[in-house]
């Protein structure tokens, strides 16, 4: 099975929203691999390595959770990582 590695970028009103525990919680929940943390920039970065069902699935629920948070978000491929579980990175 095919198990892209993603890095997605949040802006906006991100950090001290819950928003790393929120997506640390919802990633063990779908299965998939990585991290998220606050950037020093105000934005938080997310990568993610699973099935591409349950990336998409979790990046929906991000959007529909903090949709009055987000302004934008940026995704890119990220080369090959492997995680042994996920984890909130400060």
């Amino acid at each position: 099975m095919d198990q892209p590695t993603r890095r997605y970028l949040f802006f906006g009103r991100v950090q001290g929203v819950g928003f790393r525990y929120t997506t640390a919680g919802l990633a063990r929940e779908c299965g998939v691999l990585g991290y998220v943390r606050n950037r020093s920039d105000g934005s938080v970065e997310l990568v993610v390595q699973g099935a591409e069902v349950d990336v998409d699935w979790l990046v929906t629920h991000l959007d529909a959770h903090f949709a009055g948070y987000i302004e934008r978000r940026t995704v890119e491929d990220w080369p090959g990582d492997t995680f042994a579980g996920f984890e909130v990175r400060r």
